[in-house]
């Protein structure tokens, strides 16, 4: 199933992408609240998805659309919260939104087994 595909609720906090993820996550057997946590704006260090086990890990969108939808360029923003990520202990994978177009299940299961495909790099 691609991105566009995917119905997005209303009551969805998030952006297209990072809905994306979080269906895709369950599709994969991940239970939100149990296996992953989904804070998007709200996360206080800019991690969006963060998950019980492993708890080391952490995963973000980030990409060409997400920026031309908002007019920022946040790649210097990702690199800061990538290096805070790890220095607190997380390794915070990254998954490019023009790669959850493609095959949104082959790049959530990379980062699960946190393998970073996306620009920001491993």
């Amino acid at each position: 199933m691609t991105t566009e595909q995917i119905s997005v609720p209303a009551s969805w906090p998030g952006t297209r992408p990072e809905w994306t993820v979080f269906i895709t996550l369950q599709q994969l057997g991940k239970v939100p609240g149990r296996d992953f946590s989904y804070q998007g704006r709200d996360s206080v260090d800019g991690v969006a998805f963060r998950f019980v086990s492993p708890g080391d890990l952490g995963i973000n969108v980030a990409g060409m659309m997400q920026d031309y939808s908002t007019g920022t360029d946040n790649s210097g923003l990702h690199q800061i919260t990538k290096q805070q990520a790890l220095g607190s202990g997380m390794r915070l994978v990254f998954i490019d939104d023009v790669d959850l177009v493609q095959d949104p299940t082959y790049y959530v299961e990379e980062a699960l087994e946190y393998r970073d495909h996306s620009h920001m790099g491993g």
